[in-house]
This record gives structure tokens, sequence and C-alpha cells, in this order.
């Protein structure tokens, strides 16, 4: 496990492709910041994912805003499905 800056935020050789991860879960900061992006509240992803706190999406987000030229092709690829 790689760790990063960030308390909640890991990677993972062999987990989601070692893109960033919620520690302890096999979730992608991307996961959660996709969410966010379609319209979810940060309730209503600790209710889909009932094992994340709200600290941990607020860290998801602060991750994204640090990282955002490696997310955003994460985020593009999975929010692409629902437009089509």
């Amino acid at each position: 496990m790689i760790a990063t800056s960030y308390r909640y935020i890991v990677r993972k050789a062999g987990v989601r492709s070692g893109h960033a991860i919620v520690e302890g879960s096999r979730l992608g900061v991307h996961d959660v910041v996709a969410m966010i992006r379609t319209g979810c509240s940060v309730d209503e992803v600790v209710q889909a994912f009932p094992t994340l706190t709200r600290a941990q999406v607020y860290e998801c987000l602060a991750y994204y805003e640090d990282h955002q030229a490696e997310l955003e092709p994460l985020i593009a690829g999975q929010t692409a499905r629902l437009d089509a």
C-alpha cells in the first residue's frame, strides 16, 4: 500500500488499477467525485456507501482539487455512461 498525504486516501497495487481509493475499501476517489458531480449530496454518497464517512467524502473532494488532471479522465469515463 502506498500512503498519500491524506488521512483516508491510499493507493494499492492491483486495486482499481493503482488509482487513489478510500482506505479500507475498493472505492475510488473518482467514484465519489463522480457521484457529487452528477448531483448527489455528501449525505447521499454516504447513504449509498454506508461504510464511508462524511470526512472521507470531503477528503475525496480535497484530493480531487489537488489532483484534477489525474482524476478528470476517470470521472469523464464514468459520467459518459450517464450521458449515453
